[in-house]
C-alpha cells in the first residue's frame, strides 16, 4: 500500500500536481515510517507548494534516517538557499560534499549558492568541479551559464546555456516535436519550426532573431508561442505562420526546430554584435490612438512594480507598493498602471495606488499593451516582460533591478542595456538597500525627464 501510493506521488510529482503528490507522500510515510525517499520527495512537493517549514521538517526526519543522503542534503541546501539561511545552507553543502565528494550535486549546489553570495569566482570554480564530475549534469552548465553570460563571456556562455530547461516555470509542458534540434546548419530551402521559450519576457527579447533566421534562406518559419504573444508576432517579417501553443500546428512537414534563446549561440552573438535594432516589433497605429485617447495631456508614465509570483526571484525582484511614493509623489505627471495579472498580480493594490489609471484591466493581450506604451511617454517597470516589450518598441524605459539575483541579461554594473541602446536605462539596487532608497533616485531623475517633455511640448 505505502509502495503504490509513492509511485502514484512520483507520477502525479513529475506532473506538478504537487498537493496531490503530497497527499500520497503522507499516506506513504505515515503506512511505513522508514520510507526515506517518501520523506524526501514530500520535503520537495511541500516546497513547491511554499511550505518551507513542513519541508524542512521532514528533510530533518530523512536526515535522521540517513545523515549522509547526497539527494536530501542538496534538497535541504535548496530550500535554505531559497530562505536566505547563507550560513545554514552552506552548511548542508558542505555536510553533501562531504558524504560524496565525487558528486557533482553537492559541488553544483556549493556553486549556485556562492554565485548568490556574490563569490563569482568561487562560485565558477565549484560549478566547474561539478562539470568535471559529471559532464552531462545541466545544473551545473546552466547557472555556469548563468555567471558568463553576466560577465559578457559569450562565446561560452552561449554553449553552456544550451543545458537550460526552455519550459521551465511553464504551467503545462509544451509536447516536443519529434524532430531534430537545428545546430547551426545552412537553412536554405528548409523549414524550421521555433518553440516557445520559458516566460513571455524571453520570448519578446529573443523574438528579434526570426526575421534573421528566414534570411538564411529558409523556406518556411513556423513560430509556436504562448497566447498572447500571438497577435504581436504575428506582425514579425519573415514569419509564415504563427502558432498559439495549445492550437495545431499547421498541415506542413518541418526538417527541424530550435527556441529563440539558441539563436544567439547559433548566431555567434556577443555584446558587441547584438541584433539590435529598434523597433523590431510595431503596433497598429490606430491602435495606439485608441489609448491615447484615454490619456490626458501630461507626462503619461506607465508602471509596473510587481512580476509575476511564480518567479523564483520574485520577492527580491517585486516592489511594495510604498516604494513608489516617491515616484506618485512627482506632481503634473499622469501615471498609468501597465500591471496586468498575466504579468504580475496587481490586486491588493493600497490607497496611495488608487490615482494611477487603471488601464491595464482592458489588455487583453501584449498587442494590446504594446499599444498602450508607444501612447505612453516613459515606462518605469521591474524586471518583468513589459520593460521587454517597451525595449522592443523602442519605447524609453526605466528598469528597476534587484541586487539580488540580479538576472544575467543585464550583464553588471551597467546603467544601459546593449540588447534595447539607447531607451533602456536600468537603476540597480545595492546590496542591502531598501527599494525606497531606489525609488527616490529614480524620482530626482524622473523629475528632470518631466521638465524636458513640458519644455519639447512647449515649443511644439
Amino acid at each position: 500500500m505505502a509502495k503504490q501510493a509513492f509511485l502514484e506521488g512520483n507520477r502525479l510529482l513529475a506532473a506538478r500536481d504537487y498537493a496531490a503528490a503530497a497527499a500520497c507522500y503522507r499516506a506513504a510515510v505515515t503506512s511505513e515510517l522508514g520510507a526515506l525517499p517518501a520523506w524526501v520527495n514530500l520535503g520537495l512537493a511541500l516546497t513547491e507548494l511554499g511550505d518551507t517549514a513542513e519541508a524542512e521538517r521532514c528533510y530533518r526526519v530523512a536526515l535522521q534516517l540517513d545523515p549522509r543522503r547526497v539527494e536530501t542534503l542538496t534538497n535541504l541546501s535548496d530550500l535554505l538557499l531559497r530562505q536566505k539561511r547563507f550560513a545554514d545552507a552552506e552548511s548542508a553543502c558542505r555536510q553533501a560534499i562531504a558524504a560524496a565528494p565525487d558528486a557533482a550535486a553537492g559541488a553544483a549546489n556549493y556553486g549556485v549558492l556562492l554565485a548568490c553570495m556574490g563569490w563569482d569566482a568561487e562560485a565558477e570554480r565549484s560549478l566547474r568541479r561539478a562539470i568535471e564530475l559529471d559532464p552531462a549534469y545541466g545544473k551545473a552548465r546552466f547557472h555556469l551559464s548563468c555567471l558568463l553570460l553576466q560577465q559578457g563571456r559569450w562565446e561560452e556562455g552561449w554553449r553552456q546555456f544550451e543545458y537550460r530547461n526552455p519550459q521551465a516555470g511553464a504551467t503545462t509542458a509544451l509536447p516536443m516535436p519529434d524532430l531534430p534540434r537545428w545546430q547551426g546548419e545552412p537553412l536554405t530551402g528548409k523549414s524550421l519550426l521555433v518553440l516557445p521559450e520559458q516566460g513571455y519576457g524571453d520570448e519578446i527579447q529573443f523574438c528579434r532573431y526570426l526575421p534573421l533566421l528566414k534570411q538564411r534562406g529558409l523556406q518556411r518559419l513556423t513560430v509556436i508561442c504562448k497566447p498572447r504573444l500571438k497577435t504581436l508576432f504575428a506582425a514579425l517579417p519573415g514569419v509564415d505562420a504563427v502558432v498559439a501553443a495549445g492550437e495545431p500546428l499547421p498541415a506542413a512537414s518541418f526538417d527541424c526546430l530550435t527556441y529563440p534563446m539558441s539563436c544567439p549561440l547559433h548566431f555567434g552573438t556577443t555584446p558587441a554584435t547584438i541584433p539590435a535594432t529598434l523597433p523590431y516589433l510595431t503596433v497598429a497605429p490606430e491602435a495606439v490612438a485608441h489609448w491615447r485617447a484615454q490619456l490626458a495631456d501630461a507626462f503619461a508614465v506607465g508602471l509596473v512594480w510587481q512580476g509575476n509570483r511564480r518567479h523564483e526571484n520574485d520577492a527580491d525582484r517585486s516592489l511594495p507598493a510604498a516604494a513608489l511614493a516617491h515616484l506618485l509623489a512627482v506632481p503634473e505627471i499622469q501615471f498609468v498602471s501597465a500591471q496586468k495579472a498575466w504579468c504580475g498580480p496587481a490586486a491588493g493594490e493600497p490607497a496611495a495606488l488608487q490615482a494611477v489609471l487603471p488601464l491595464a484591466a482592458d489588455l487583453e493581450d501584449f498587442a494590446d499593451t504594446a499599444a498602450l506604451i508607444m501612447a505612453l511617454d516613459l515606462v518605469i517597470s521591474v524586471d518583468t516582460a513589459v520593460a521587454h516589450l517597451a525595449g522592443a518598441l523602442g519605447k524609453p524605459c526605466w528598469l528597476l533591478l534587484p541586487a539580488y539575483k540580479t538576472d544575467w541579461r543585464w550583464l553588471t554594473a551597467r546603467s544601459d542595456s546593449p540588447w534595447y541602446p539607447g531607451v533602456m536605462r536600468l537603476f540597480r539596487q545595492q546590496r542591502g538597500e531598501e527599494w525606497s532608497a531606489v525609488t527616490a533616485w529614480v524620482a530626482a531623475a524622473f523629475a528632470v525627464a518631466r521638465a524636458q517633455w513640458h519644455n519639447n511640448h512647449a515649443s511644439n
